[in-house]
């Protein structure tokens, strides 16, 4: 989406704000015990509450109102009676849809103690989101946003996820451009439109290097097991510094 009018704006602010606040307010309430439908349960009231739709199932009939993935699952995962436990590596995705505007944003967390160690993966994962926001700006290569995530996870013993990408968002759930990938592609040579509006994600994991589609139809998994993180941003692009328009999520 590109961002031509005050309405445009103040449209995709407002369902970004309300991604933000759910996503946020969803990883406070997040408990030992508790099901991951339970808490999908939790999202789904605020969301209702402001009015908001679920874009996975506006767009795709996704099952439930949001995607909650763990451990060694890297994104859509649906909602369940499975229950989560100490040390478990948690993912919220929440996207939503409000007056024709689309909000995306998500993030993984520790629950509880760290018995697994997984708090270096997931800072790693937010160092690599916000640096690579921090590059962003019309006229910048895409792939610019690749080299920038792939270099952190490296650095940080870290790998990346090959076959999922960032995205456009705003009148969609998904739009243009599409593949942002978290590697660096010489053969990539578009470039961010200033006044562009976009969900930067990263896919940093402790083994895999690509994900694979469980028999549920939604859910993916890591190839090579392990641990798997996410971190999301919608970002509108100027001339200048990004905006993140989900920066009330906390991440």
């Amino acid at each position: 989406m590109i961002v031509e009018t005050d309405e445009d704006l103040k449209g995709i602010q407002e369902i970004s704000d309300i991604v933000a606040i759910t996503l946020k307010e969803m990883r406070e309430y997040a408990k030992i015990g508790m099901t991951t439908k339970e808490l999908d349960d939790y999202g789904a009231e605020i969301l209702k509450n402001f009015g908001a739709k679920s874009a996975p199932f506006v767009t795709y009939k996704f099952p439930e109102w949001t995607c909650i993935s763990v451990n060694n699952e890297m994104a859509h995962g649906i909602p369940s009676s499975k229950v989560l436990k100490e040390g478990d590596l948690v993912n919220i995705d929440v996207s939503a849809e409000l007056n024709g505007f689309y909000g995306d944003n998500g993030g993984s967390f520790v629950l509880g103690e760290d018995i697994n160690e997984n708090q270096k993966l997931v800072d790693a994962s937010v160092e690599a989101l916000y640096k690579a926001i921090s590059a962003i700006k019309g006229g910048v290569k895409i792939s610019e946003v690749g080299r920038i995530i792939e270099r952190t996870a490296k650095d940080k013993g870290y790998k990346v996820i090959n076959n999922l990408g960032g995205h456009g968002v705003g009148r969609g759930l998904h739009e243009e451009p599409d593949c942002i990938l978290n590697y660096y592609d010489r053969y990539e040579h578009r470039r961010f439109k200033k006044n562009s509006i976009v969900a930067i994600e990263t896919f940093i994991t402790t083994n895999s290097t690509s994900v694979n589609t469980m028999k549920d139809g939604w859910t993916l998994v890591g190839n090579k097991g392990g641990f798997c993180v996410q971190h999301e941003h919608t970002v509108l692009v100027t001339s200048d510094k990004p905006i993140i328009l989900t920066a009330k999520n906390g991440i």
